[in-house]
């Protein structure tokens, strides 16, 4: 028998579209990490960016469990003493909801220049409309 790699030449990157609206923000993120990865695919190499692109629509109405919208924190440090910021979720789902589903993701994609590439993959929109009508994308059954 002999091992099949895969190359880059027999990658082919489909679009998908999700619709968030009522779907549980964990498992649709490691949907979501799952279809960037490629491990859906029967050519999928770890060592390789084998994953489609994925559009998310209606992201500000992702289910989460309302215990999270208060005790789930996120942190970012502006670098100087001091400058620790704290965002909770329900504040981040009225400003930015896009970016609840971004760092859902993220954190299941590996964290190296691979996982990178496959996050720039991803396009999250927080209503209804997305520019990508030109590639026609196929809706992603959950």
């Amino acid at each position: 028998m002999k091992t099949y790699v895969t190359k880059p030449a027999d990658i082919r990157a489909e679009w998908w579209v999700v619709d968030a609206t009522g779907q549980n923000l964990g498992r649709l993120a490691s949907r979501i990490a799952q279809i960037l990865r490629g491990k859906h695919k029967p050519y999928f190499d770890p060592s390789q960016d084998c994953g489609d692109y994925v559009i998310v629509i209606n992201a500000e109405k992702v289910a989460v469990h309302p215990r999270h919208l208060d005790q789930k924190i996120y942190y970012r440090h502006s670098g100087y003493p001091g400058g620790l910021k704290e965002i909770p979720l329900r504040r981040m789902l009225q400003t930015h909801p896009e970016r609840v589903i971004q760092k859902a993701v993220w954190g299941m994609l590996p964290k190296n220049r691979l996982g990178r590439r496959m996050l720039k993959k991803l396009k999250v929109y927080a209503g209804p409309e997305h520019p990508h009508q030109a590639q026609q994308p196929k809706p992603l059954p959950l």
